[in-house]
């Protein structure tokens, strides 16, 4: 007796492949299980406004990059007559526009989109800022030891130390009072912080709110201690990124460093929009061709092909559970599936009166052919001109009539159509109506079920964004093909003996 082991190791090797491919999409690109999410993408605007002077302008912008909880989808720049290039300098990328000669107001701008993505991570670490050495003049010395010297007693680590700093801060003694008018408080608590051997820094950030515009940046303290960094709001000393705050300059340089220009300054205008998950992520993950094996890397037709195509094994799926399990006859084995994909095109209810009437009518004019005693092959080419011919008639017939779904009858598979009545009639001849019924409805039947499975948006969805179902799908059908057990339709056979006990 033959081993089945083989047979089964391959189903399993295929079901835990599929599996595997359709999780490494989900949790490495972020593709969702259901259909209909969108993502949350925000378009900002940065406006540089300042006066040239008539001497060269060159004129740098702090910009943002991808980070904890924002990727970098796209960016562009408006600069009439300017040079633009994207520099790296001390960590972080910046806009440099150019110009030879520039006199009078003038404005740049800078537009990116942000998508609020809980995933990301800054591609490169971020880098610990040097412990400055700080001297300070009495009695603002005094008081800051007196303060920093409390703050410390009540802490037990850098992010402590900084809440009990700010509490300090924004309490109403003496000292608090006249630090408050030496210097503006995110400096003040960097110098105490790194009196304390902290090591921190100012960033600015830009708070997200849809439709606002000419916003200012804010100043937030980055604190590092023990291989860990945070952000706090010095305002409150509440740790974490603040919800919808992106940090807009992250290594304590200048947000607009300007050459050749006075009285300058940077707005920002901002709107929210709601993307599509696939679009947001196919501009995240742009780069990763290689292991990102996706239906989206390809050119749009062939993506509008594939959605199609691939939805054939689930039509499949369903004509073997029908066949097999259930017992379901029908004319050609795979012809419902045909029928199936044209109801995707049609509607259910056009296509299902469109293919009653194309083989209706056409088997009447085949009954007329076989008494013609024709060779197989022109009876068989006749057939199709007829059915071709049919095709065009309701066209024509439903154009006039005003019933412009009718014309969608043209998506029916001729040829599968043309065998179809081929068949239909052969069988007709040999076994009778009844066999040609059962087989026609048993036909029409599988490619309704087939339609309602393949139009689903959920089976769409999946099928297109995960490639690795196609392999338990075929699992499945392997599994199918190896049962010998009775069909649901079968135990008809068996009524007699239940009457009988």
């Amino acid at each position: 007796m033959i081993s089945r082991k083989p047979f089964y190791t391959v189903v399993a090797l295929l079901f835990l492949a599929g599996l595997a491919l359709s999780l490494y999409r989900h949790f490495v690109f972020e593709v969702p299980w259901l259909p209909g999410e969108q993502r949350q993408v925000w378009s900002i605007e940065a406006k540089v406004e300042f006066e040239a002077t008539g001497k060269p302008v060159k004129a740098s912008l702090a910009i943002p990059g991808t980070q904890p909880g924002f990727t970098l989808l796209n960016e562009a720049a408006a600069s009439p007559g300017y040079g633009l290039s994207f520099l790296e300098r001390n960590g972080g990328t910046r806009a440099e526009w150019t110009i030879r000669q520039a006199s009078g107001p003038q404005e740049l701008y800078y537009r990116v989109n942000m998508m609020a993505d809980p995933h990301a991570e800054s591609p490169t670490p971020v880098a610990v800022p040097e412990i400055a050495p700080h001297t300070d003049q009495e009695p603002y010395a005094t008081a800051i030891h007196q303060v920093l010297s409390r703050a410390l007693e009540r802490s037990s680590d850098g992010f402590s130390l900084t809440r009990e700093l700010i509490r300090e801060l924004g309490s109403q003694q003496q000292n608090a009072a006249l630090l408050a008018q030496y210097r503006p408080k995110p400096r003040l608590l960097v110098e105490m912080l790194n009196r304390a051997g902290i090591a921190a820094r100012v960033v600015k950030g830009l708070t997200l709110e849809d439709g606002r515009r000419r916003q200012p940046l804010v100043d937030l303290l980055q604190v590092f201690d023990d291989g860990r960094v945070e952000v706090v709001d010095p305002a409150t000393g509440e740790p974490g990124q603040i919800e919808n705050m992106l940090l807009w300059e992250r290594h304590s340089s200048p947000v607009l460093d300007l050459v050749g220009g006075v009285n300058s300054r940077v707005t920002f205008s901002m709107i929210r929009q709601q993307q599509p998950v696939a679009v947001a992520l196919e501009q995240k993950f742009e780069d990763s061709n290689l292991l990102n094996f996706s239906i989206h890397s390809l050119p749009l037709e062939e993506q509008a092909l594939f959605k199609g195509i691939l939805l054939i094994p689930i039509g499949v799926l369903v004509v073997v559970l029908m066949r097999v399990l259930v017992g379901l006859k029908t004319s050609g084995t795979f012809m419902p599936v045909l029928i199936a994909m044209a109801f995707i095109q049609t509607s259910l209810v056009t296509g299902l009166i469109g293919f009653l009437l194309i083989v209706s009518m056409g088997l009447v004019i085949r009954s007329w052919l076989s008494h013609l005693n024709l060779l197989l092959v022109a009876r068989i080419s006749a057939v199709i001109i007829m059915v071709i011919g049919i095709i065009s008639l309701f066209s024509v017939l439903a154009f006039k009539l005003g019933l412009t779904e009718g014309l969608k009858i043209t998506f029916f598979p001729m040829i599968i159509l043309s065998w179809t009545i081929e068949r239909m009639s052969l069988l007709w001849e040999e076994e009778g109506a009844k066999e040609v019924l059962s087989q026609g409805g048993g036909s029409l039947l599988v490619a309704v079920l087939a339609y309602l499975a393949m139009n689903n948006d959920l089976i769409r969805h999946l099928t297109f964004n995960f490639l690795g179902l196609q392999l338990t799908v075929m699992a499945a059908v392997l599994l199918l093909g190896n049962y010998t057990g009775y069909r649901l339709l079968e135990l008809r056979r068996f009524q007699p003996l239940a009457r009988e006990d």
